[in-house]
């Protein structure tokens, strides 16, 4: 911890510890209280547009993360020769490579994809599929570097600018490569930048209110969400006989205007501020957003309630981390969090990638995809203030491996596009519920870190998905069931967690140590 950095209280408005762990005044106040008192009621609403706002930086997520399902995929051919059989067509899952020039043509004009523009019909798997995994290790990439960023030196704000911009940036960039390996580096340096994103946004939009909105700003990331995936099928069928090109472009530029309005008019997280030492600076940030009648008194006054304690602890970049790995709860909490969203990454990217595989039309099943987010975000709204994290997630990852299976077992066409689509659907659930677990999961001093890791995992499962989805074309037990088989084990070390529904957040490893100690003592005979 930075070196003023405060431990705020995180139990109730009426009891909370100081640092050596006994009780303050039932007249100190949590963060918690503070901020929801500026969110409730009409007056306070800017608040809430900021909150929803940030979470808009998810649409821009996903545009980027399954662009490449439209700009890298095969277009079909046909013959043009007597030389070339009818039944060597694209119809059939053939390909021209190897077929005498030309005796074929391709379907669309050749800058509609990227195999057809350059070429790389007879290119092996890993060509063809070197951007799709370079954007990839860029999120692996940036993620490992920048997540932490958020947590020290840059904060919320900055990080999630800087992170949109170089999204919007390489994406524009990407529009003008002239080869494969320039198309490959800016999708690499595109994965860098999306790699903060999603992580900085919740987490930012989650502390910019309190816990009553907590839950409901959590599911609108997810909504803007499923509105980026949405879009997607939609442009692209609308450019279907432009270049491939256009479609990042028709990305980019959107996400641009973005991120310049969020360095001019969103305001930084107060929590973080706090936690940083700068009470000042997060007095100033919530006047800005409250009424103006409490502008003054009222905020000043609910701030000078908040118990201020030293910490001389250094910090540095990567000091979010560090305490992550050297504090055994934490570690134990990271560590069942990321295994689980490993596998409900290997499933959340392999399914889309899969669904070629199905023989379905590849608008239509991506539609499809997109459109069982919405549900999902439906459910999860109706669902999260009612059910515990713990086992909602444990239950959705186990019912999305089942339905993967059933894509094994079931070999008619709709029945099988059926079982993937609730496949899909169970487990962006899961997800959903995973993201809010994590956030109550880990105090603010790691917490940015902390759910980037977890997306780390998520990513990491997304680069072993194409793999599996290759050799899945000839047995489909390799994609459908090993994703079936993984998701649902991972998804059971969740278990071994505690239940987060209805608590505070805490904002220090200290306190969250405190709170374990008396639930400890509490539950002891």
């Amino acid at each position: 911890m930075a070196d003023g950095a405060p431990l705020l209280p995180c139990y109730n408005s009426s009891e909370s510890l100081d640092g050596l762990g006994n009780l303050l005044p039932a007249e100190s106040t949590t963060i918690d209280d503070t901020l929801e008192s500026y969110v409730d009621g009409n007056c306070r609403s800017s608040q809430l547009l900021q909150a929803i706002f940030v979470s808009l930086a998810w649409a821009f997520d996903a545009q980027q993360t399954f662009i490449s399902v439209f700009t890298d995929a095969e277009p079909a051919w046909h013959c043009t020769a007597v030389t070339c059989s009818s039944s060597s067509s694209s119809s059939s899952g053939s390909t021209p490579c190897g077929l005498p020039p030309g005796s074929w043509a391709w379907d669309s004009p050749a800058h509609t994809s990227v195999v057809s523009e350059w070429s790389l019909q007879c290119a092996g798997s890993a060509v063809v599929g070197l951007p799709a995994s370079a954007y990839f290790a860029g999120c692996l990439i940036g993620g490992l570097l920048l997540s932490t960023l958020a947590d020290t030196v840059l904060g919320r704000k900055t990080m999630l600018f800087l992170s949109c911009f170089t999204m919007s940036l390489s994406a524009a960039l990407t529009a003008v490569s002239p080869n494969l390996w320039a198309y490959a580096a800016m999708r690499f340096l595109c994965g860098c930048g999306r790699a903060t994103v999603g992580t900085t946004s919740l987490v930012l939009s989650t502390e910019m209110v309190g816990k009553r909105w907590r839950e409901k700003v959590s599911i609108s990331s997810f909504f803007s969400f499923t509105l980026g995936f949405l879009s997607l099928p939609a442009v692209a069928y609308l450019n279907r006989g432009a270049s491939w090109r256009t479609l990042y472009l028709w990305t980019s530029i959107p996400c641009f205007f973005y991120s310049v309005l969020i360095y001019f008019r969103i305001n930084e997280s107060p929590r973080w501020l706090l936690v940083r030492g700068r009470r000042d600076e997060a007095i100033q940030a919530l006047k800005s957003m409250a009424a103006p009648n409490d502008r003054n008194n009222a905020i000043a006054s609910s701030f000078s309630k908040l118990i201020v304690e030293e910490n001389t602890s250094d910090v540095d970049v990567f000091s979010a981390m560090k305490m992550l790995w050297e504090t055994r709860w934490a570690l134990r909490r990271l560590l069942a969090t990321m295994i689980a969203g490993f596998g409900l990454g290997l499933l959340y990217y392999g399914l889309p990638l899969n669904v070629g595989n199905l023989g379905s039309d590849l608008y239509l099943s991506v539609t499809f995809n997109a459109l069982a987010e919405l549900p999902s975000s439906l459910i999860t709204l109706f669902l999260v203030g009612r059910v515990n994290r713990r086992s909602s997630t444990v239950a959705f990852a186990t019912a999305s491996g089942a339905f993967s299976l059933a894509c094994v077992a079931v070999t008619a066409g709709p029945w099988q596009m059926a079982a993937e689509v609730a496949s899909f659907f169970s487990a962006c659930t899961a997800f959903n519920f995973l993201l809010i677990y994590c956030i109550e999961l880990f105090p603010t001093c790691v917490r940015n870190s902390a759910i980037a890791m977890l997306r780390q995992a998520v990513v990491l499962g997304g680069v072993l998905a194409p793999i599996l989805v290759v050799e899945g074309r000839k047995r489909s037990f390799v994609s459908f069931g090993v994703f079936g088989v993984v998701v649902g084990s991972c998804g059971m070390f969740l278990a071994c967690l505690p239940e987060t529904r209805g608590r505070n957040m805490c904002d220090t490893m200290e306190e969250e140590e405190s709170k374990l100690m008396i639930n400890a003592s509490s539950n002891t005979p």
